[in-house]
């Protein structure tokens, strides 16, 4: 089993509220996240520019603001608790194991939509070799799936732009869902 970093905690609390348009749904904790008990609290993080940018939030919010995400009918959590410098270190025994967990999550919460930030995770959970980005064909706790690039400044496959576009389709699924 893998153990605790040091100096770090574990413990970076879900924004959850029931009834939640969307949930915005991390890998796991980055160790700065962990540390400061923020979400997307790294300098090189686009997660609270590109939501904003895409018509989440009327503002920018920043990262030791992130509560505030909840006025906006949206919630932050992550798949695996568990904190690491980069989500490459996860095992796949991980996922697995925190899969009926995170199930049930979703099921007490009951968003309208669960987006995954990055392929990984969603793959992991489903079972799926190939995903694709959007929204997928499964529902998830009755939530629709959708799967979004990590915003992380490590994905330098995505540009700003082409993120804030991913995120604009799901921003307008969400508008549109009844």
């Amino acid at each position: 089993m893998h153990g605790e970093a040091e100096g770090t905690s574990t413990a970076l609390p879900d924004l959850m509220a029931t009834q939640l348009a969307v949930v915005f749904c991390g890998i796991n904790p980055g160790l700065m996240a962990a540390a400061t008990g923020h979400h997307f609290v790294g300098p090189t993080n686009r997660f609270w520019r590109v939501i904003h940018l895409a018509g989440f939030t009327p503002d920018e919010i920043r990262s030791e603001d992130d509560r505030q995400i909840l006025r906006y009918h949206c919630g932050l959590t992550t798949v695996v608790s568990r904190p690491t410098a980069s989500a490459d270190q996860l095992a796949p025994e991980e996922f697995a194991s925190a899969a009926a967990e995170f199930r049930r999550k979703i099921e007490h919460y009951a968003p309208r939509f669960v987006a995954f930030l990055g392929k990984a995770a969603y793959a992991a959970l489903s079972g799926r070799r190939e995903v694709g980005w959007g929204r997928q064909a499964d529902l998830m706790g009755g939530a629709i799936v959708w799967v979004l690039p990590n915003p992380s400044g490590r994905n330098r496959s995505f540009r700003l732009d082409r993120l804030v576009a991913a995120y604009q389709q799901l921003r307008l699924a969400v508008g549109a869902a009844p």
